[in-house]
């Protein structure tokens, strides 16, 4: 294949998309099961998870990862929010005329390094071509499947009073990363994206402490959205303590600067863990001792009352931690 771009050809079932899924999808994710179907074959071992997910990430590069490796990671991350263990992947392409096929390679080098991280595979997909200025140079949407252990039932409606909040490391890192990268801002210290697959992660919290009520990964909307989920969803107030919330110093120096609050900010490699009291111990060694959850801390507990999360400040008072109206950093994810 001699053409170093995206062609409107290459996504009109001819010859050029057969070269294109053969150079550059087979050779890095390999091939669907059976090879060459439309449709791809499971065997389910357990009850399942199920999630879809789709990636419009500005810019698609960004420290710490790409759109590749956030659409891995953020649909594994759906399924262990489920306490499911990632059986399988799909993944659809729309690309824009004139994408450089160098960039549509590194992506899906990235795509199938993060993958086989969190031990799973794409085995089915879709690769469409669109005219230029009809896209922004490459979107993602992916599907997953998982495997729910036995015993295991996680759900952002199981929060009950007494229970413990866990946070798995520091906020914001994604979304400042992101946000710095679009606009060309420089700070002292470099920000990096926390992008990570976290099944493995709450694999072992699961083993650790099979009490656990609730899981999130606190994506779009950050942590102030993720808890008040919780909130109505269970029912419950939920108490955060800010001094406890960790934030990484140029984060919270970069949010400073730019009048942004890391509690809204978007992650792409953190948990939130809901769980009782007497097991609370038990999880935060599980996540310490993981990779991804050497900065874990205590931030919380869910109270009796109305549907809604309070934060308590380092001076001791009290402030409604509402859902934020209005998008702080848009494509982020």
């Amino acid at each position: 294949m001699s053409e170093d771009r995206i062609l409107l050809s290459h996504g009109d079932g001819g010859q050029r998309m057969a070269e294109l899924i053969e150079r550059v999808f087979l050779t890095h994710l390999g091939p669907s099961e059976p090879p060459g179907d439309d449709a791809a074959r499971l065997s389910a071992p357990a009850e399942l998870a199920f999630t879809t997910d789709a990636f419009v990430v500005d810019p698609i590069f960004f420290p710490g990862g790409d759109i590749g490796k956030l659409a891995i990671c953020g649909t594994v991350n759906d399924l262990a929010t489920a306490g499911a263990r990632p059986l399988a992947l799909s993944a659809s392409f729309i690309l824009e005329e004139g994408l450089p096929l160098a960039d549509l390679e590194r992506i899906v080098v990235s795509m199938a390094a993060a993958a086989a991280e969190a031990e799973v595979r794409v085995i089915t997909g879709d690769t469409k071509v669109v005219p230029r200025g009809s896209a922004d140079r490459l979107f993602i949407s992916t599907s997953g499947i998982g495997a729910i252990p036995v015993g295991v039932a996680v759900s952002g409606a199981s929060a009950r009073p007494g229970d413990v909040v866990l946070l798995s490391g520091a906020l914001g890192d994604h979304g400042l990363a992101v946000l710095s990268c679009r606009e060309g801002l420089e700070f002292a210290s470099p920000i990096v994206s926390d992008c990570a697959p976290l099944a493995g992660m709450v694999q072992d919290l699961l083993a650790a402490a099979p009490g656990v009520r609730a899981l999130r990964d606190p994506t779009r909307g950050g942590l102030a959205s993720t808890l008040n989920e919780f909130a109505r969803q269970s029912g419950v107030t939920i108490e955060v303590e800010e001094r406890a919330v960790p934030v990484h110093p140029e984060v919270a120096a970069a949010c400073d600067l730019l009048g942004l609050d890391p509690l809204y900010a978007a992650n792409e490699g953190k948990m939130v863990v809901i769980l009782p009291p007497e097991q609370a111990q038990a999880a935060f060694a599980a996540l310490r001792a993981h990779r991804y959850g050497r900065e874990a801390a205590a931030i919380g507990r869910v109270q009796e009352g109305a549907p809604r999360v309070l934060l308590r400040t380092a001076l001791g008072s009290h402030r409604l931690l509402d859902r934020h109206v209005g998008e702080q950093m848009p494509r982020i994810c």
